[in-house]
Order: structure tokens, then C-alpha cells, then sequence
């Protein structure tokens, strides 16, 4: 497949605006599109913001590259060659995208899904190709995180892993290609360590304050520079042995979502969107933590790719 010249993003919502920044800046004519009018308003300012970390970051960048905003589908697909759906996590919502994806594009048209953990295969099965269906997990936020999973589903060819793949090479990012499990590689993990964290904080073994600061500093700092299973090298596969063998039969094994969580949800205290979850937020708190976290997370990619 020659080099991806157009493309477009479907889902205006969190991932979407910095998705398309990022395709944006490698020269490639990219259209976001959403249903809501006002969605597609909100992340013009998101987009905006992307971009400017982008620039801090000296990401890849090519010429020819720009991003629209589009309310009408048919326009949004019209001529693209890559498309990339980043719709809520429902997948009757994403059986009725790609059917309508597949009316509008081209039988060699890529058609590639952001989803967090559906499997792919289960979106393949409305597709009359669904030889060009295939997962593209990227991290949030997408603009700033480097890595991006890629799920074949059980029938995924070829050539649409070697584009995607191709594709995540030329943003400047690392593809991660995997065999498809529910959740995929990232979540599975960080929902390991989630399940853990809430554990100890529901039994009262440590404020959510001091998990967080733990985690931060004894786990996080480590893992930013060295991976798990370098780590176990570093460590020594007998010491790990030694304390596995006692220490994983105490950990959670719990298959309920923790009781924290549940309560603070029937509190209607979902987080940062409704001004308070495990931890209370003003408007501007909200802004100036986004604020310092883009800094800080530009600051730690340049300090990894130096």
C-alpha cells in the first residue's frame, strides 16, 4: 500500500482531536468527524492543543498535512485511503460505523479501530472485507504517548497490519503488534495494577494520597525506563521467585469492581469531568493539572528518546 495521503478520524470525543493532530502533522489531509456539533467545537480547541505539544515535542512532521472538522460522514471518508474509528465503547455503535464505512469508501480503504479492548474479530463479522479490519489501540492521550497497539482480528490480512504498522512508524511512534486477547496488552495491565491499588485503598491499607505517591515514585519512575521484564533481570529472577512464590497468593484476585469505585459512582462523583471522584477539583485546578501534566509527560518523552 502506497503511503497514506488522506484519512479520517471518526469520534470527535477524548482520543480523537489528538489522533487527528498527530496524522495532521505528518502530511496527511485528515478529517474529524462527529455527529455532535458540539463535540466537533470542543475539539477544535483540543486539536489546537495538540498541536502545540507536538510542535514542543519536535515531533515527525511533514508538509501537505491538515485537519478539518466535518458533520457530514460521506464527506469526512470522501477519497480517504486509512480510517480510524474512535466511537464509545459499544459494539453495536461500531457494527453501524463500519457498515457505513464500507458504503462510503473504497474495497482498499484500511479501516481501523480504536477501541480499548473489543475484540476485533467481533467487528469484523458485519464487514463485507473484513480482511482490512484491524485494531489501532492508541494511549491517551494519543498526542502525547508513543506507542500504539496493533490487534489483528481473526480476519485481519496481512497487508492491513504491515500499513497500520507502517503508518504508526511514520507518526515517529513505536507499533506494538500483538495477538488478540480481551482488553488487549496495556489495559490488561494497568487493570492488573488498578485492581491492586483500589484493594489496598478499600482495606484501608493506605490512603488514595499515599498510593498514589508510591506508585508514582517506587513503581512509575522505575518503569518509565525500564520495562517489567527488564526489570526482572535487573532484579534477579531468584529474588522474584523468592517473593512470588508467597507474595502472589495474597494479591487481589477479585473479579468485582472495587467498592470505592461503585460507591463514588452512585455519589455521581465520576472524576474530572464532574468536578470530583477519588479527589476534589475546581475548574481551574482541572486546568492547571492538564496543564502540568502535558508539561511533565513532554518533559519525560524527551528525557526517554534523548
Amino acid at each position: 500500500m502506497a503511503a497514506v495521503r488522506r484519512a479520517a478520524v471518526i469520534g470527535a470525543g477524548t482520543m480523537g482531536p489528538g489522533i487527528g493532530a498527530v496524522l495532521a502533522r505528518v502530511g496527511i489531509e485528515t478529517a474529524l468527524y462527529d455527529v455532535s456539533a458540539e463535540a466537533l467545537e470542543r475539539a477544535k480547541g483540543a486539536a489546537e492543543l495538540a498541536a502545540t505539544v507536538l510542535e514542543r515535542l519536535e515531533a515527525a512532521q511533514e508538509d501537505g498535512g491538515s485537519l478539518r472538522f466535518e458533520s457530514d460522514l460521506n464527506a469526512a471518508l470522501d477519497g480517504v485511503e486509512f480510517v480510524i474509528e474512535a466511537v464509545p465503547e459499544k459494539l453495536e455503535l461500531k457494527h453501524e460505523v463500519f457498515r457505513q464505512f464500507e458504503a462510503a469508501v473504497s474495497p482498499e480503504t484500511i479501516l481501523a479501530s480504536n477501541t480499548s479492548g473489543i475484540p476485533i474479530t467481533n467487528i469484523q463479522t458485519v464487514c463485507k472485507h473484513p480482511e482490512r479490519v484491524v485494531g489501532m489501540h492508541w494511549s491517551n492521550p494519543p498526542h502525547l504517548i508513543p506507542m500504539i497497539e496493533v490487534i489483528p482480528g481473526e480476519r485481519t490480512g496481512q497487508g492491513a497490519v504491515d500499513a497500520t504498522n507502517e503508518l504508526v512508524r511514520r507518526v515517529g511512534y513505536h507499533p506494538v503488534q500483538e495477538k488478540e486477547v480481551p482488553g488487549f496488552v496495556e489495559n490488561r495491565i494497568l487493570y492488573a495494577i488498578l485492581r491492586e491499588c483500589l484493594d489496598l485503598v478499600d482495606r484501608g491499607i493506605v490512603s488514595p494520597e499515599g498510593l498514589d505517591l508510591n506508585v508514582r515514585w517506587g513503581i512509575g519512575y522505575k518503569l518509565a525506563v525500564i520495562g517489567p521484564m527488564e526489570l526482572l533481570d535487573m532484579a534477579g529472577l531468584d529474588i522474584y521467585n523468592a517473593v512470588g512464590s508467597y507474595l502472589n497468593k495474597d494479591l487481589s484476585t477479585s473479579g468485582e469492581v472495587s467498592a470505592t469505585i461503585r460507591k463514588k459512582i452512585e455519589q455521581g462523583r465520576l472524576g474530572m469531568k464532574t468536578g470530583g471522584g477519588i479527589y476534589d477539583y475546581t475548574p481551574e485546578q482541572i486546568e492547571e493539572l492538564r496543564a502540568q501534566r502535558a508539561a511533565k509527560l513532554v518533559a519525560v518523552r524527551k528525557a526517554l528518546e534523548a
